[in-house]
């Protein structure tokens, strides 16, 4: 069962990004409406760019069947953590409306974080545990963008596709002598999310938002170790926030 004051504090982390990027919108509109910028963007085969931002991630938990039968926890907790991100991009047009695109990049400063209530902690435990599993994710992924019409120097897209993704962190071969949860390595994954353009003078930049959803379960279960065995199915959820520079 999720604690409410944990669900609060999360949207309340989550929100934070959310309001710079609503606060920077009009900064970036002010500066693109001075004549027309980059006319011939357009009609590029492909061409490059860096993105920068911010990923809040959390962990979709389904208990074990045999949860019941392990009396010796009585919750599980995953909190959502945030960590920082770049990469590089690389779009190909495809049609007028249409863009392919792929945009490695390198996910650090997030941790996966769980919060255990035991029933019956040992002499050397605490009735509340938290464990903590550092994480540095190298994603890539591969969407398809669609674009509006133009409006002088703005435009909204939406986009959509997959993506592989590996924690180059993960512990799933170690030996767990923590009696951590083990993670598995790589994980796959549906993404989303919409993104504004705004044609500048010599960069366009734009500020987007993407929904992602693990397919893959990434909990290597260990029936022998009690903060793992509590556990079924591990998703990875995560929403990231980002400004693309296209120069």
């Amino acid at each position: 069962m999720n604690n409410p004051k944990s669900v609060l504090s999360q949207k309340t982390f989550l929100l934070r990004p959310v309001l710079f990027v609503l606060l920077l919108l009009p900064v970036i509109f002010a500066k693109a409406q001075s004549g027309l910028n980059r006319p011939d963007h357009d009609d590029l085969p492909y061409y490059f760019g860096l993105t920068f931002g911010y990923a809040n991630m959390n962990l979709h938990t389904e208990k074990d069947p045999r949860f019941l039968q392990y009396d010796s926890v009585l919750s599980v907790d995953p909190q959502a953590s945030g960590g920082f991100f770049a990469g590089l991009m690389a779009t190909l047009k495809l049609s007028n409306r249409f863009e392919l695109r792929t945009a490695p990049q390198l996910i650090v400063g997030g941790a996966k974080t769980f919060t255990y209530s035991l029933k019956y902690p040992n002499s050397l435990e605490m009735a509340i545990q938290k464990k903590t599993l550092t994480s540095t994710i190298f994603s890539l992924p591969l969407q398809v963008k669609f674009n509006s019409d133009r409006i002088h120097n703005f435009r909204v897209y939406m986009l959509g596709g997959v993506s592989f993704d590996a924690d180059l962190a993960s512990n799933s071969n170690e030996r767990n002598a923590e009696d951590l949860i083990k993670l598995n390595k790589n994980d796959y994954a549906v993404e989303c999310g919409v993104g504004f353009n705004f044609f500048l003078k010599f960069v366009t930049l734009s500020p987007e938002i993407r929904f992602h959803n693990g397919l893959s379960n990434i909990h290597d279960r260990d029936p022998n170790l009690k903060y793992s065995n509590v556990l079924g199915t591990l998703n990875s959820r995560m929403i990231t926030f980002s400004i693309n520079i296209e120069p």
